[in-house]
């Protein structure tokens, strides 16, 4: 493994605002590049009262501004929202003020219902146009070209690293054929992880992107000083998840003693399913489960996430994770990757 990253949902606690929530990406985006995570990826999701991170490229710029050497990016933009030119152009925006430090991870769903989708107004149609507006995102954030009658301007000759993500054998046989980063939404939709893993690694296409496969995984991670006092502070997030998928979304609950008096059976084993690619407990527990991830999927960067109520927790997990984290790094590897 090469590095060590983190992907911020931007919670809204109960009893808290979205406000809240910023402030409390601020102080966590600082936590974590003094803890050394490499990159620093909020997600576009619409609609949704429990994330304050629809605006993603105003966020991610106040994150940039907020720290220094991290790297700062989306995981991800949702592409079928949005035109290439736009994104270029916000994205390009965010380059020129923070060089060398932007990633733009992009997705193929539109991070909502579909209601909301077509209020983001965009045209929805049966075509699948996400592969030709990666094509042109690309083309717009390359260097200018005397063909070219459409430039985003900031955005050409930036360069921004473009990932492909996905939690289907979609993206990462696009992200193959593109030649580009691969990162994979095991944190929530991990049933085809191993095959999207062997198909992009397998199927991959060197480019002047890049010249071999680099694999993202995605886990969640839940530290705290004992494995008690870490399954309390997780079950925020499996409660926050249940109510998701059972169509009560909210904000980020309080957490529980007992997660079987709150979700029914048949709902808390999808919740248990659906987030199993995770690591949750006092250090040492987390130690062992981290690096059994990482054996059994080889990433070349593994993304940790996770949802607590409590800022100060939710902040002393990621500080701890990363201690864990360092000693999981190949030095070699990490050298080898200083591009990426």
């Amino acid at each position: 493994m090469q590095h060590y990253s983190l992907l911020d949902l931007s919670p809204v606690p109960e009893g808290r605002t979205t406000g809240d929530a910023l402030a409390n990406t601020i102080d966590l985006a600082r936590a974590a590049e003094a803890a050394g995570y490499h990159r620093y990826w909020l997600a576009e999701h619409h609609n949704m009262p429990g994330i304050a991170s629809a605006a993603t490229s105003l966020v991610i710029g106040q994150v940039a501004a907020a720290t220094s050497t991290m790297r700062v990016g989306a995981g991800g933009i949702m592409l079928p929202n949005h035109s290439p030119l736009v994104i270029a152009e916000q994205f390009g925006t965010l380059a020129t003020f923070f060089p060398g430090r932007i990633d733009l991870g992009l997705g193929r769903a539109p991070g909502t219902d579909m209601a909301t989708a077509r209020a983001l107004r965009r045209h929805f149609g049966g075509e699948d146009n996400f592969p030709q507006d990666v094509a042109d995102l690309m083309a717009l954030l390359d260097d200018p070209s005397e063909a070219g009658r459409v430039r985003a301007i900031p955005g050409e000759g930036t360069h921004v690293p473009v990932w492909i993500l996905g939690s289907s054998l979609y993206g990462a046989q696009l992200a193959a054929a593109f030649g580009l980063p691969y990162a994979f939404a095991s944190h929530f939709a991990p049933a085809m992880l191993d095959e999207a893993l062997d198909v992009y690694r397998r199927t991959f296409r060197p480019s002047e992107h890049l010249d071999k496969p680099h694999a993202m995984v995605a886990a969640g991670v839940f530290v705290a000083d004992t494995d008690e006092e870490a399954r309390y502070l997780r079950s925020s997030q499996m409660l926050s998840f249940a109510r998701l998928r059972t169509g009560r979304p909210g904000k980020l609950p309080l957490p529980v003693e007992n997660l079987e008096d709150e979700i029914p059976p048949h709902v808390l084993a999808q919740v248990n399913e659906a987030l199993s690619v995770s690591a949750t407990g006092a250090p040492d527990t987390v130690r062992g489960e981290l690096a059994a991830l990482v054996e059994r999927y080889k990433p070349d960067e593994l993304i940790v996430t996770g949802m607590i109520h409590d800022h100060a927790a939710r902040v002393r997990s990621f500080q701890l994770a990363a201690d864990i984290l360092k000693d999981l790094v190949t030095p070699a590897r990490q050298a080898e990757a200083a591009t990426c």
